[in-house]
């Protein structure tokens, strides 16, 4: 597939100095309209001028090896604030920021994410304590394994 081609294509490129932070998050080929979209993504951010390379550098391949034939669409972007992480390493670079995530079957919990490590995040939120006649706000840290994670977004906070 080519999805699997680009894959591993990228994969030998991050072997190289400048781009050794760089990873894949997603490569989506749309075969009615020959679009393929590639989302990359790195430790230190991803900077418009690296995605630009890598358009160009998958163009010169592309245009050689003739995977998608001569007519196609490339897209090179790092992934939004709206699409969901995908990936473990992007946990690790989001620390500090604020998230959505569905969890289990119907658990969704937004806050700060304080921690992430090979089995899973844990997330400080506020919950809701009623002690006696009162209600009062209160600041939880929630461990969340990853095989429990369903989507996970990144908010934007103002």
């Amino acid at each position: 597939m080519i999805e699997e081609r680009i894959v591993e294509l990228l994969d030998k490129k991050w072997e190289e100095p400048e781009w050794e932070s760089c990873f894949v998050v997603e490569v989506k080929h749309h075969q009615k309209t020959n679009k393929l979209e590639v989302f990359i993504d790195s430790d230190a951010g991803m900077t418009f001028e690296k995605c630009q390379k890598i358009s160009r550098y998958l163009e010169s391949v592309l245009d050689v090896e003739l995977w998608l034939g001569e007519k196609y669409v490339l897209e090179v972007s790092s992934p939004g604030v709206g699409r969901p992480l995908k990936l473990k390493r992007q946990y690790f670079k989001n620390i500090g920021r604020t998230l959505e995530v569905r969890w289990n079957e119907d658990n969704t919990t937004e806050g700060l994410l304080k921690e992430a490590n090979e089995l899973g995040i844990s997330i400080e939120h506020e919950i809701q304590v009623v002690e006696g006649n009162k209600k009062h706000k209160q600041n939880i840290l929630t461990f969340i394994p990853f095989e429990a994670i369903k989507s996970t977004k990144v908010k934007v906070v103002f």
